[in-house]
């Protein structure tokens, strides 16, 4: 602690010590030029300060005021989130401000709890303190420590900062967002660092005023934004840190270290050493398999369905390291790290190279080497040399052995010789496909009787098996309820599905027979109908339609579940006697990544009704929205447009 005393003391003018007069800080807040927001930050200062080991002391200062009594009943405990096996954390002192003048120096008790938790139960707490009621024109100060990491790591030291220091020993990086979902009036982030330790950074989505002083063999990185205002995006946009400004710092060399980092920590650990058992079960599962893809996809799914996503905490091997395969196969449970882990191990058993890889699930992750990642994976090498990515914690139940909820992804394969930082591929929207086929017919008295066939694949398929989700007893019902929740009047007539425990073998294929009464509405020269198919039929495997289309225009990127093309076909027999008709126009949407085809053939009594909407990529730029809003209102335009025959 002298040691670190010292150090503080000897870089004191890079502003470790505020001198912030909050009294007159909240005096010069103008509280109606943020009448619309709950509360406000004065200011949200942090400090940095890096050891050699890579070991980081935080200083944080904030000042928030409070404006609405929606303020006051949201922000009534000040918290920290923080890891004991990797992190220590202190909430130093707290000043609340009453609005009359009075001073409260806060001395309620500072409790430590198990931080929230679903699915991932490591040790995760959280240090607080209940402030109490708080009114508007209240205003909280505080200052918090805190030193350490997020992950934790296998630590052999005694000495007792050695599980502080983080995984990459000797490397700092942080990620720091300079956004808010309330109002900033100014964010100072400084950083002291050895010199020798060649801090690469980078400012993304804005700009940030910098500075940078040297002394000795130590330099101070300051970055500082002011007026700081919140955003309003619609859903479907990026996430806040790919769209507004954020900050990356790392001393790491490169991505390509990185990745041989990677690797050596699981090798060194014995991560991906396969048991006895587990080459027995290995070698009884690839007996099935007639090729190199055969083998691969048979243990990709046995692991996908068979050890269940759950985490808690094992100690040593959270983190970068992943857990040994004998405890993997053992528990059958585990994160996304230990379903990636036991597929290793599997696949070693079967011959194949295979190795661990990160990436980060909904956001991008951009080329500062900063630990940018939230998500496991396994990498196989194929026999001609390739590289494929597989993912058993995002394949279960579906027909794909990386899920193209991922492409347009970046991700980091761990080799022995490094690798740079990769991006999926888009999928073809023809892997995904969506296809329902009816053959219906209308009788005089306006009743709808037919047939309606769906088949899909890929993730289309995968959200049409969602009506499988759960309890086989109740298959039937959730099949059933498609109809019903539209035309509850229906009757099933027969219903007939795939075996979901094969959907392995093919993809999915559901046939309905049903009965409508008073599905057409018919007057004396007239009869008003609209597709089966046109009204939005499994319009839960449409993930289009639940866009917001209400803005012609987006400022930001946007993104979709996945590409895919759908493509409805009906054929719909008419009474006869119907000469004229008044039909919804043709409609045609050209794009180079979206695409939409619709209208209607008459001849005679047969009505023929086709839409096909081809979207290309899961990722999409602002400048796409227009074509992409005009293929979803034209899909709903034919939904909400009937056709008039006249006789």
């Amino acid at each position: 602690m002298k040691k670190l005393f010292l150090l503080i003391s000897a870089f004191a003018f890079a502003g470790i010590l505020w001198a912030q007069d909050a009294p007159a800080q909240l005096k010069s807040v103008n509280d109606k030029l943020y009448a619309d927001y709950d509360m406000v930050t004065i200011y949200d200062s942090t400090y940095v300060v890096m050891e050699e080991s890579g070991l980081s002391h935080v200083y944080g200062h904030k000042l928030y005021k409070i404006l609405s009594p929606a303020g006051g009943r949201d922000f009534n405990t000040v918290k920290m989130d923080y890891d004991p096996l990797s992190a220590y954390a202190e909430i130093q002192d707290i000043t609340v401000y009453r609005k009359d003048g009075t001073v409260w120096n806060c001395n309620a008790p500072v409790l430590d709890y198990p931080a929230p938790a679903h699915m991932i139960y490591w040790g995760a707490r959280q240090k607080m303190v209940a402030l109490g009621r708080l009114e508007p024109g209240d205003a909280v100060e505080f200052h918090t420590y805190k030193k350490g990491f997020t992950y934790a790591l296998l630590q052999n030291n005694e000495d007792p900062n050695a599980k502080y220091i983080p995984p990459m020993r000797g490397h700092f990086y942080d990620i720091v967002p300079f956004w808010s979902h309330q109002p900033v009036l100014e964010k100072v982030y400084r950083v002291n660092v050895l010199t020798s330790k060649n801090l690469r950074y980078a400012v993304y989505h804005g700009t940030l005023q910098t500075e940078q002083k040297e002394d000795a063999n130590r330099t101070i990185y300051t970055f500082t934004k002011k007026g700081i205002m919140p955003i309003n995006v619609p859903s479907n946009t990026l996430a806040d840190n790919d769209i507004q400004t954020k900050l990356l710092l790392s001393t790491a060399p490169s991505w390509q270290s990185k990745s041989m980092w990677f690797y050596g920590v699981n090798e060194d650990y014995g991560s991906f050493v396969p048991t006895d058992e587990v080459k027995q079960k290995v070698s009884e599962l690839v007996k099935k398999a007639k090729n190199e893809n055969d083998s691969i996809s048979i243990l990709t799914h046995w692991v996908a369905d068979n050890m269940r996503y759950s985490g808690i905490s094992m100690g040593e091997g959270e983190g970068f390291t992943l857990h040994k395969c004998e405890m993997n196969y053992t528990d059958r449970c585990g994160v996304c790290k230990d379903k990636a882990g036991m597929l290793i191990a599997m696949l070693r058993a079967a011959g194949f190279k295979a190795y661990a890889a990160m990436t980060m699930a909904g956001e991008r992750i951009d080329d500062i080497p900063a630990d940018q990642f939230n998500h496991c994976v396994t990498v196989v090498q194929r026999r001609n040399g390739n590289y494929q990515l597989l993912d058993p914690t995002w394949v279960p139940g579906v027909r794909e052995l990386w899920s193209s909820a991922e492409q347009q992804q970046n991700y980091l394969m761990g080799l022995p010789d490094g690798a740079p930082l990769g991006l999926t591929p888009v999928s073809r929207a023809e892997n995904h496909y969506l296809k329902m086929d009816a053959k219906t017919k209308v009788d005089s008295k306006g009743t709808l009787t037919g047939t309606v066939t769906i088949t899909a694949e890929g993730q289309s398929d995968r959200a049409v098996r969602g009506v499988f989700y759960g309890d086989r007893t109740q298959w039937k019902r959730n099949l059933e309820a498609q109809l019903f929740s539209l035309y509850p009047n229906a009757e099933l007539k027969s219903l007939k599905y795939t075996d979901e425990d094969t959907y392995l073998e093919h993809p999915v294929t559901i046939t309905y027979k049903f009965s409508i009464p008073n599905y057409a509405i018919i007057g004396e020269k007239e009869l008003v109908v609209t597709p089966f198919l046109a009204k939005g039929f499994y319009k839960f495997a449409m993930p289009e339609l639940r866009f917001d289309v209400s803005e012609e225009k987006r400022d930001y990127p946007f993104h979709d579940r996945c590409s895919r093309l759908v493509q409805l076909s009906e054929t719909m027999i008419v009474p006869p006697g119907y000469t004229s008709a008044k039909v919804p126009a043709d409609r045609t949407v050209n794009h180079d990544c979206v695409t939409f085809n619709g209208g209607y053939k008459l001849e005679n009594s047969k009505v023929e009704f086709k839409e096909n909407i081809r979207l290309g990529k899961r990722v999409y730029e602002a400048s796409d929205w227009p074509a992409f809003r005009q293929a979803v209102l034209d899909q709903k335009f034919y939904m909400d447009t009937p056709i008039i025959l006249h006789r």
